[in-house]
């Protein structure tokens, strides 16, 4: 959630993300797609709905059906998209569909951060070592002008806890490069600003903000019933012209024509999300929105930028620094032992 609040809507608007889509290439190619399959949808419908009817149904008004859809299924589908286009934001949450792939799929957060944030784990590592190292020369002298029992696991829980936190502050700090003494100190993450920018919108685009999820959220979410209703608007339009109409409801009657289109937009929702899967499509969608993300991070202050990755590990950071001071208490403690018996 922190996530989304502090840096991705800071990015771009779920609206924006699915215009870059260009959603007049999805609707072409979902229409091809379902074009290919249309006699057998067709059939399928109606077996399901009164298979007695159907395979009794003259061949020539069985043709009229599958010519009608046919002809207007591309029309359908560019307006079914283009409204659901300029409806995305009140259809999905990208807050919540967010959260909840990542509820869902913990391996996918954990993944997500270590790409962004290898290199700086990697940096708490080995700065840790190095400022565990200076630390401990101080406590020798100390041991050597002090030499309490007590005193050696306080000062080692104390490096600990030290060493953790300014660890995790120099990753962050300084936000901009400052000058001492003719070095050069800048975080060890914002200096990768360029190269972070380049991961974060890959996995975003690809991951978070998928052509398959949004509509998948859209769907199947929470506010489907919303979607539902827009599309049952659109696709209601194969059944309404007079002669397909009055065809089926002179066979099927009243009650069951209504019963038919309820049938027909389920179906159509779960066939529309077969090309919506495509692989391929999937990429071509991502690269395009990747590109906005590229453009809109490149622009990022300093400061905004550290807020891509800060903010989540601020709410835990504490644990790690007060675990630096544990885990330093009880190497303490055994040096205690084994060195000093």
């Amino acid at each position: 959630g922190i996530l989304v609040d502090q840096s991705i809507s800071k990015i771009g608007s779920l609206d924006e993300f699915f215009r870059e889509m260009k959603p007049d290439e999805m609707a072409e190619f979902i229409s091809e797609t379902l074009m290919e399959n249309v006699e057998d949808f067709i059939d399928e419908v109606m077996l399901e709905r009164n298979q007695t009817l159907w395979e009794n149904l003259p061949t020539g008004i069985k043709r009229r059906i599958y010519s009608h859809v046919r002809k207007q299924v591309p029309q359908v589908m560019e307006n079914l998209v283009t409204e659901l286009t300029f409806n995305v934001e009140s259809l999905v949450d990208m807050r919540q569909m967010v959260v909840s792939q990542m509820e869902n799929d913990r391996a996918m957060m954990v993944r997500m951060f270590l790409r962004v944030g290898q290199k700086e784990i990697n940096f708490i590592w080995h700065i840790s070592a190095a400022i565990g190292l200076f630390f401990g020369i101080i406590q020798m002298g100390v041991w050597l002008v002090v030499p309490w029992h007590w005193t050696l696991v306080f000062w080692a829980a104390l490096w600990g806890f030290l060493t953790n936190w300014l660890a995790i502050w120099m990753v962050f700090n300084p936000i901009e490069p400052k000058k001492f003494m003719g070095m050069t100190f800048h975080g060890a993450f914002m200096r990768r600003q360029a190269e972070v920018t380049e991961v974060f919108a890959h996995i975003s685009t690809r991951e978070l903000f998928t052509l398959k999820q949004i509509m998948n959220e859209m769907m199947f979410g929470p506010k489907a019933l919303q979607t539902r209703k827009v599309v049952k608007r659109h696709v209601g339009k194969l059944l309404d012209t007079p002669i397909v109409r009055t065809a089926l409801q002179m066979t099927m009657g009243w009650e069951e024509y209504a019963k038919l289109k309820d049938t027909i937009i389920d179906k159509s929702i779960v066939a529309t999300m077969v090309p919506i899967s495509d692989p391929e499509l999937n990429e071509s969608r991502a690269a395009k929105v990747n590109d906005l993300f590229l453009e809109r991070m490149s622009k990022l202050t300093p400061a905004e930028f550290q807020n891509l990755l800060r903010p989540a590990f601020q709410e835990d950071e504490w644990i790690l620094i007060v675990l630096g001071g544990v885990t330093g208490a009880l190497a303490g403690w055994l040096q205690l032992i084994f060195g000093f018996k």
